[in-house]
């Protein structure tokens, strides 16, 4: 049979060329294009100035940053002040952990406890005011609560473009304090708040919980005892503690003039905080080192120095805090303790208690109650998504915060003090604030109810063996 076939054109022939070209070039899946360098993100930032890249473990890139903020939010016209920020960057696909001090940015890479439970990014910011991000000339009235959780919101604000994921704030003390207000202001910047030992002084002249707490803190009073016993012992030998300090203070350059106005004021106070810094700062099992009442001169300064730090109660010392101590005077309230077990011995009973005599006679300023009574009030109604941790024998956990029952908690380790954390809390505890903090931060699994001890073997040593939040300051600065 004859079949006949069809003739092909040379135009046909092009044609169906181009159409097989065609369906080969579409089975061939498109290159996706390169994610972007972080480095080249960040620099794209407004506002935003890359100072320096670090060297980081594997896995990591280390950023020291500044970010340009108002120096006040209401009127952005009244100039701008460059706030530190350091950025420890895992990828983009990883939860953002915003930490803070409430005071100076730390200088060095670290990873708080919730970055290393979440395995996520850091961003650990510098408080305004805290040199150097302090506007200049400073206009003292905009170290607010609520400015200073503006600079926050601003932050995230910012880089939320290139960390789309959950954000979790958190802090410790003074931080922890500065992580709530924040999330008060701008709930919907965070997925969570971790505060750590956040002091909550809500009626400020109310005080009488502080000596509630040393008058039962831990399970033996004969160490509540030697303390006061020290303290007294420490007056009786006033002349000789006073020449050694004054001899320290000139030996290193250290003043008094523009704080206290004189070592004895300086001294007074700092073997009065030396009871407080103990619990603060140390264990019931440290009791034994605290002097009996028969120690000499030496022994007496020797404990002082180790627990409190004479240098902490110079001009020097006391300076760098100005900012704490003025929010102090101004919002946040400070302890006010019962002293008539040693009032006998004291040549300046009224200046331990106030806030303002830690600051220059320039700052000093009226304390106004309402931002307190309005953070507590919304803490214990309205808030959500917020995790508290104290210490059971930390002062500073005298006057806690008590969260709503909107998803929020408060966990206290036993016997633990200024230092406690997730890793410090019973097992349960700790397992149920990890999956937690896990779940806020979405990045929940089978595994998330486990305790922090899994994290723990995760431990990177140049990340973990710093945590600035556990770093001294002088014992009435949270």
């Amino acid at each position: 049979m004859f079949i006949r076939r069809k003739r092909t054109t040379p135009l046909t022939a092009t044609l169906t060329l181009v159409a097989g070209l065609i369906g080969l070039t579409a089975a061939v899946p498109a290159q996706a294009a390169p994610a972007p360098d972080i480095l080249d993100q960040l620099r794209a930032v407004p506002g935003l100035t890359v100072v320096s890249e670090q060297p980081a473990p594997a896995g990591f890139r280390f950023f020291m940053l500044t970010f340009r903020q108002p120096a006040d939010h209401l009127n952005p016209q009244a100039g701008t002040f460059e706030q530190r920020l350091q950025l420890l960057h895992r990828g983009t696909d990883r939860p953002m952990v915003l930490h803070t001090t409430g005071y100076n940015m730390p200088e060095f890479q670290f990873r708080s406890e919730p970055t290393r439970i979440l395995d996520a990014n850091q961003i650990s910011t510098e408080q305004r005011f805290f040199l150097p991000s302090r506007p200049a000339p400073a206009d003292w009235s905009k170290l607010t609560i609520w400015q200073a959780a503006t600079d926050h919101h601003k932050i995230i604000n910012a880089l939320k473009g290139i960390y789309d994921g959950k954000w979790i704030s958190t802090g410790a003390s003074k931080g922890g304090m500065t992580s709530v207000y924040h999330r008060r202001f701008y709930p919907g910047d965070l997925a969570g708040v971790a505060a750590y030992v956040a002091p909550n002084d809500v009626v400020n002249r109310s005080d009488a919980a502080y000596d509630r707490f040393f008058q039962t803190v831990g399970t033996d009073s004969a160490c509540r005892t030697a303390l006061n016993e020290f303290q007294r012992a420490a007056f009786n030998h006033r002349t000789d503690l006073l020449n050694r300090y004054e001899a320290f203070a000139t030996a290193n350059g250290m003043t008094f003039n523009q704080v206290f106005g004189s070592a004895d004021q300086a001294l007074e106070i700092a073997v009065l905080d030396t009871r407080w810094a103990f619990w603060q700062f140390f264990l019931q099992s440290d009791c034994a080192a605290v002097p009996p009442a028969t120690a000499t001169s030496d022994q007496l300064y020797d404990f002082v120095d180790n627990v409190a730090g004479w240098a902490s109660y110079t001009d020097q010392g006391i300076l760098p805090f100005e900012p704490y101590f003025y929010q102090a005077a101004t919002q946040l309230g400070w302890p006010e303790l019962n002293l008539r077990y040693i009032r006998d011995l004291l040549r300046f009973p009224r200046s331990y208690n106030e806030a303002n005599t830690s600051l220059p006679a320039d700052l000093r300023s009226a304390h106004d109650a309402w931002p307190m009574i309005d953070i507590d009030h919304w803490v214990g109604k309205d808030s959500s998504q917020m995790l508290f941790v104290y210490g059971a024998n930390d002062p500073w956990g005298s006057e806690p915060f008590h969260p709503s029952s909107h998803d929020s908690y408060s966990y206290t380790a036993p016997g633990f003090n200024h230092g406690a954390n997730i890793s410090r809390l019973n097992p349960a505890d700790a397992a149920a604030a990890t999956a937690t903090l896990k779940r806020w931060a979405g990045v929940a699994t089978a595994a998330a109810a486990t305790t922090l001890s899994t994290a723990e073997a995760t431990f990177i040593p140049e990340l973990d063996s710093h945590n600035p939040d556990l770093d001294r300051r002088p014992a009435l600065v949270g």
